[in-house]
């Protein structure tokens, strides 16, 4: 197996925290204490987080906020590119690439690795595949995710 040409370094939480604000000032959106907070969950969950346990998270910040409001957090956050749904696992994750693929882009291709023993998940960046576009088509989101055994189940 050779190595990817897409790996590097993962950011921290709070170089993810300032991506994001960096992006909010940038697009002219309220980066509000709420999303805030609920971005800040994401970026220091260990893997992809479902929306119920962010709520279950929230609740002695925010009083007892409903479902609802959450989805409308993660709706602002995704459209932004700072998370992105793992349709598998209807859970979400925050996206390391953003802030390079707003400025140089105009967009982020992500591509999921997820293993469906340990449901490990490694995002990577698909740019690369952005010359197989079809002329004058502009993509502004897009999640690509493969299903298999990770190399850690595999041995």
């Amino acid at each position: 197996m050779t190595a990817c040409k897409h790996e590097h370094e993962h950011k921290t939480p709070e170089q993810l925290l300032a991506t994001a604000r960096q992006i909010c000032d940038e697009q002219g959106r309220r980066f509000t204490k709420l999303r805030e907070h609920v971005f800040t969950l994401i970026a220091g969950s260990k893997g992809p987080i479902k929306a119920y346990d962010l709520l279950d998270q929230l609740r002695p910040e925010f009083g007892s906020p409903k479902p609802p409001t959450v989805y409308r957090a993660l709706d602002f956050l995704s459209g932004l590119g700072l998370v992105h749904r793992v349709e598998a696992l209807n859970a979400y994750i925050a996206c390391d690439h953003s802030v390079d693929n707003y400025q140089e882009k105009g967009g982020h291709i992500a591509e999921f690795f997820i293993c469906e023993t340990c449901e490990n998940l490694e995002e990577r960046s698909a740019n690369d595949h952005i010359d197989c576009i079809p002329g004058g088509f502009v993509i502004r989101r897009s999640v690509i995710e493969h299903y298999g055994i990770c190399k850690n189940c595999a041995a």
